[in-house]
């Protein structure tokens, strides 16, 4: 095989400066003629970490070379002593087919006449050391459903996008003034088939999940949803964060073009759709990343930096150009590719901090002596610049769990470049809180306005996500304190506490309708309890505050600015009710919350307006229809001149336990 490589290298000692200038112009016409080759340019952009599509390039693509039809293989090994394709074309035979060292990069490229989409192929890499492993491909665009472990070649040119208008208007919007209500779904579990033969799993395929799903989140009014586990991954309880096809939509659910299908028809119906995205690690399966070549390649290879302790997992290294590469051109190829509109990135934290999860003595200090991951830092820079540089009006969303400053900030200012990032400080202390006695609320009332204290050091979505609702954790109608019917009533206060709050909203599966049982991927939703009552009264509630979310400018436009929002009276702990205004940019558009959050009636109470206007009531959660008293309230209340909350002007509501109201003037 070298042998054979030194003979195709123009610059081989042996050859004479004549036969090198035509062996050279002949490779030239060879490339000319064969695009999908691995060329110069694409080594050094490669090592650059800016070969941008380099998914194009490598992988397993079906072409045509000389008259024949096949498929181009090309993979990256550079400390493989030889790497060989191995399929069902050629019967998986592991010496029939070697490939060529592209040049210094450590490409290794095939053409494989005859071989075609929907084949199992995988690579056969032998190590220095002799070893001999099979490797799925890092840049395939199709996996063998699981248990198996092989990639599939696929051709994503086949499929016919419909949804230009949605594209257009999406690069025109500015997605900090736009309304972001989503709805976090695990396909696998959403809903199921009863199982049955050729589908043991009982799943739905992503066009049938995309009509289904569709209805759904229409009927509710979200904007977007955002969904787990659709890169490939070997374990379903790994609820796809542990990935080994980084470019492949989950053959679970269908080929690459069903996935098409499911955002095409989802942007057709204007619904965004947002993925999962998972750069903090990878698991160690024999076919994944781990040591692909027979070394750390695509992970650190000091264990202290390579790996996490708790999850068992590798982790990238961020110093190396070409895993920066491969990292980005995924994220880029999910948005361009497949037309998704966000990512939400996993476990940012994890990637920040080179101490994180690891006891004094496992991890190693950066050249300066501190525990923040320099080459990350970069990396986040890099890919957020690149990636919302060349997609405007699509969203970078940072899953980042400590106070690391300017996550959404700009990089030239210092800041990581995301567009939004999870408001974990809020979930947490309003968790806190709703679990509560209502009579201990009055001493952690706090819980519930400290986060208006850093409400704009960064552009944030307020989280409910499925990690709240597993482990022992409780589902959320299970959180609430009090007998069965106040359990409803506390999650209509909290939901519309949420709604009313500044930042984008995220909610999960199921939390809506008040799903009983913790979320497990092996099951679906508990979609029964919308047979009774109180459960399709919840679901109505919740129905009713996205529409008024989405109507109104007020809750979304002016979400990263302090105008945005005003405290009537943030300090009633003693009653527990909080009162707040909303102001869309333009101050045309405003909304009184006012909520309760004990079982105790205010009759009287009276709230402070900063306007003498009239004030109409949009939501009232004591209607019969929500499950409320369903006694009767005027839908038009007019402030006096009668000083309240520090506010000139005051009207009268009389306010039941738990009851949320939403005014508008």
């Amino acid at each position: 095989m070298e042998k054979k490589q030194n003979s195709q290298n123009p610059k081989g000692k042996t050859a004479s400066a004549k036969s090198a200038g035509t062996k050279k112009a002949g490779n030239q016409r060879k490339k000319a003629q064969e695009p999908f080759r691995i060329g110069e340019l694409d080594q050094y952009l490669f090592g650059q970490a800016t070969h941008y599509d380099l998914y194009k390039k490598l992988g397993a693509h079906p072409v045509k070379s000389k008259g024949k039809d096949g498929v181009f293989f090309a993979v990256w090994a550079p400390n493989a002593e030889e790497v060989h394709v191995i399929g069902e074309f050629n019967g998986w035979d592991e010496s029939s087919l070697p490939m060529e060292k592209a040049g210094p990069s450590g490409i290794y490229e095939l053409f494989v006449p005859g071989a075609k989409a929907g084949d199992l192929y995988k690579y056969y890499i032998t190590t220095k050391d002799h070893r001999g492993l099979y490797k799925a491909d890092p840049y395939a665009n199709y996996a063998e459903m699981r248990p198996g472990t092989a990639s599939r070649v696929a051709d994503l040119t086949k499929f016919k996008w419909s949804d230009a208008a949605w594209m257009e208007k999406r690069a025109s919007q500015n997605t900090d003034e736009i309304p972001v209500s989503i709805y976090e779904v695990h396909p696998g579990s959403w809903k199921k088939h009863p199982a049955g033969p050729g589908n043991e799993d009982g799943y739905y395929n992503y066009k049938e999940f995309a009509h289904a799903l569709v209805d759904y989140v229409k009927d509710m009014g979200y904007t977007h949803v955002e969904l787990m586990g659709i890169a490939e991954h070997p374990f379903d309880g790994s609820w796809g964060y542990q990935v080994t096809g980084y470019f492949a939509p989950t053959s679970r659910h269908g080929s690459p073009s069903d996935f098409m299908y499911l955002v095409n028809y989802l942007h057709k119906n204007k619904i965004g759709v947002i993925l999962d995205w998972v750069p903090a690690h990878f698991p160690k399966d024999a076919q994944g990343l781990a040591e692909f070549d027979g070394t750390c390649l695509y992970e650190y290879a000091d264990p202290r930096k390579g790996e996490h302790p708790d999850w068992g997992t590798k982790v990238f290294d961020f110093g190396k150009p070409q895993v920066k590469n491969f990292l980005i051109s995924n994220a880029l190829f999910w948005i361009e590719q497949y037309h998704v509109d966000g990512l939400r990135v996993d476990a940012v934290a994890s990637i920040l901090y080179l101490d994180y999860g690891r006891e004094n003595g496992q991890w190693i200090p950066n050249k300066y002596g501190g525990n923040k991951n320099l080459e990350a830092i970069e990396f986040f820079k890099h890919l957020n610049s690149v990636v919302l540089g060349r997609n405007h009006g699509t969203m970078m969303i940072a899953e980042e769990s400590t106070a690391w400053p300017k996550v959404t900030g700009k990089p030239e200012e210092e800041g990581l470049g995301f567009s939004m990032k999870w408001n974990m400080g809020w979930m947490h202390d309003f968790l806190e809180y709703m679990k509560l006695d209502p009579y201990f609320r009055q001493f952690n009332h706090n819980k519930m306005t400290f986060s208006m204290s850093y409400a704009y050091a960064e552009k944030y979505i307020l989280v409910l996500s499925h990690d709240e609702v597993v482990h022992l954790k409780c589902s959320m109608i299970n959180k609430m304190p009090g007998t069965y019917d106040d359990k409803f009533a506390n999650l209509k206060a909290g939901y519309s506490y949420m709604m009313g709050h500044p930042g984008k909203k995220l909610l999960f599966m199921g939390q809506d309708f008040g799903q009983f049982q913790e979320w497990s991927e092996a099951r679906e939703l508990d979609w029964y309890l919308l047979g009774e009552e109180k459960h399709q009264q919840l679901q109505q509630f919740m129905r009713d505050l996205l529409l008024i979310y989405k109507k109104n400018k007020a809750l979304y436009d002016a979400d990263i600015y302090p105008e945005g929002f005003e405290w009537v009276n943030a300090d009633d702990n003693s009653r527990s009710i909080f009162s707040f205004i909303r102001h869309s940019k333009d101050g045309k558009n405003n909304l009184l919350f006012v909520i309760n959050f004990t079982p105790v009636e205010r009759p009287d109470y009276r709230v402070g307006v900063p306007r003498r206007k009239q004030y109409r009531l949009i939501l009232n959660s004591d209607e019969s229809r929500y499950g409320g008293s369903g006694q009767p309230k005027e839908e038009i209340y007019k402030a006096v001149k009668s000083e309240c909350d520090g506010k000139p002007f005051s009207f009268a509501y009389p306010l039941p336990s738990y009851g949320a109201a939403v005014f508008k003037f």
